[in-house]
């Protein structure tokens, strides 16, 4: 049973498309959805899966205010693909930045892994890949910050909601002691 274009469309404007509208509704300022979603984005990409969207609860407690927490979370949903497609490339920069060896990606390695023959270079491995992820990730955000900025610029201007209805005053006076209704 194939997704249909209308079904993939559908799922994409329910899961992306509205939520990024709704964030970008309320008056959120661009340098804080830029920030929001480069961190989400940064953090999404983590080369163990399961674990950003773990990071991504810990840095929103931790930043509270200065972040936003439905970008950031949107964010390292958006992320998930690159973080697949991304953990050989950190694999790799880990294992030249350590010196250590190459971890082979091989059916036969594959195997070794399954029958547990290759238990510590399969956590020397996963190590490699923290220590690209590691020195990747402060270019990573920097770079995200810097194309993301204007872009949110842009989208809060576009679609950006004003207040619905302005905040008129009103006095405690008025709204404790009611005027009596006249029969």
């Amino acid at each position: 049973m194939g997704l249909s274009k209308g079904r993939l469309k559908a799922w994409f404007n329910k899961k992306i498309t509205d939520p990024l509208l709704q964030i970008l509704r309320r008056g959120t300022e661009p340098k804080q959805l830029a920030f929001s979603a480069a961190l989400g984005i940064t953090l999404g990409i983590f080369p163990i899966c399961g674990v950003p969207v773990f990071l991504c609860g810990v840095a929103i407690a931790f930043l509270g205010s200065a972040c936003h927490a439905p970008t950031v979370m949107l964010a390292n949903i958006i992320a998930t693909p690159a973080e697949l497609a991304l953990v050989v490339p950190f694999l790799r920069l880990g294992e030249k930045v350590s010196g250590g060896p190459h971890f082979p990606l091989t059916s036969d390695a594959l195997k070794k892994v399954f029958t547990g023959q290759a238990s510590q270079d399969v956590f020397l491995s996963i190590g490699n890949a923290l220590l690209g992820w590691l020195v990747a990730t402060p270019f990573f955000f920097i770079a995200l910050y810097v194309v993301l900025f204007p872009c949110f610029k842009i989208l809060v201007r576009k679609f950006g909601g004003a207040a619905s209805t302005p905040k008129i005053p009103i006095s405690v006076e008025t709204e404790l002691n009611p005027k009596p209704r006249v029969a």
